[in-house]
């Protein structure tokens, strides 16, 4: 595994994220890629469920999840600064698009998931990619707990934002980011390399019928589940797709993590908006042409990219088991 990435993933196990545990789990697999941990945090779903929810999903794509092999570690159950919210509606009350699978057979480590990134990027300096595709209260958390945190991570790769699109929970603000605004401004003005992959970059990789179709008459167990599951997440989308698909959102930022020449990208500083009454969780940058004057490091955003290779790459994952 020479070269591979070392990915610690950071979610809210519903359904994208499911998806996107199944491409990194083909990636562990073919030796692409190392997953060297997962923690789980409010969001989609409460983190106990999540982190249950993703050891099923590795233990279906053929991967030691838990005590015995990659650690799942349940994270913070609330945001720093406002009431929980779930997704239910787009991920069902099981965040699996109520599956209601069973208990999976690994347990989820007892080691909070904040403390499990700094232990993690201890242990292993230089070497991590840190992909969050949740609420960043985990990262908020350990970036408070090791203030060097930010010189031990190789890069952290965040869904997140929105820009030019609109947002997906309120009128500006998209969700991961609208769930713990305060922790998203925290990994925002660290000083790490930060990635941060919006909807307007996943947006447009929205899939439909035909790559549905596609999925659907493979027939393996890995398939199957990822069908089942993509049912009911289409069901949600289709509203406002005005067609039938689904847009995997977290798919995208994990690709871009392992192969990032799949995106384009412009760089610029990025702030949360902390009080606005109609913009609460808004991602600011300044667009203008101006000299920036803003003391915080940039952040790489992703602003389009290779939509076919994305969605024939995630449909090759899910085909591969």
């Amino acid at each position: 595994m020479t070269n591979a990435p070392v990915l610690l993933f950071d979610c809210d196990t519903g359904i994208d994220d499911a998806l996107t545990l199944l491409y990194l789990a083909s990636l562990v697999r073919a030796g692409e890629a190392e997953l060297a941990g997962v923690g789980t945090v409010h969001g989609n779903i409460d983190p106990l469920t999540g982190a249950l929810n993703t050891l099923r999903v590795l233990e279906a794509a053929g991967v030691e999840a838990g005590e015995k092999g990659v650690p799942v570690a349940v994270g913070a159950a609330r945001p720093m600064a406002q009431d929980v919210h779930y997704a239910l509606d787009w991920h069902g009350r099981d965040g699996l698009g109520d599956t209601n699978l069973p208990e999976p057979a690994g347990r989820p480590v007892a080691e909070p998931a904040a403390a499990q990134i700094v232990r993690l990027a201890r242990e292993r300096p230089g070497e991590l990619t840190l992909l969050a595709t949740g609420p960043l209260t985990n990262l908020g958390a350990a970036l408070l707990l090791d203030e060097e945190l930010p010189a031990l991570i190789r890069e952290v790769v965040v869904m997140g934002g929105a820009f030019g699109h609109p947002g997906n929970i309120t009128t500006h603000a998209e969700a991961n980011i609208w769930h713990d605004p305060e922790a998203a401004d925290l990994v925002f003005a660290a000083d790490w390399p930060v990635v941060l992959v919006p909807l307007d970059a996943t947006h447009p990789t929205a899939v439909h019928d035909d790559w549905l179709d596609r999925l659907a008459a493979h027939g393996s167990p890995v398939a199957a589940f990822a069908t089942r599951i993509l049912s009911f997440y289409a069901d949600a989308y289709t509203p406002t797709l005005r067609r039938r698909g689904a847009v995997i959102h977290d798919a995208l930022a994990a690709m871009l993590a392992v192969d990032p020449g799949l995106g384009e990208y412009v760089q610029r500083p990025v702030r949360v908006e902390l009080r606005g009454e109609l913009t609460r969780g808004t991602t600011v940058w300044d667009a203008r042409s101006l000299p920036a004057d803003d003391t915080r490091r940039p952040v790489k955003v992703a602003v389009g990219g290779d939509v076919r290779a994305f969605q024939e790459r995630l449909l090759a994952s899910l085909l591969s088991f």
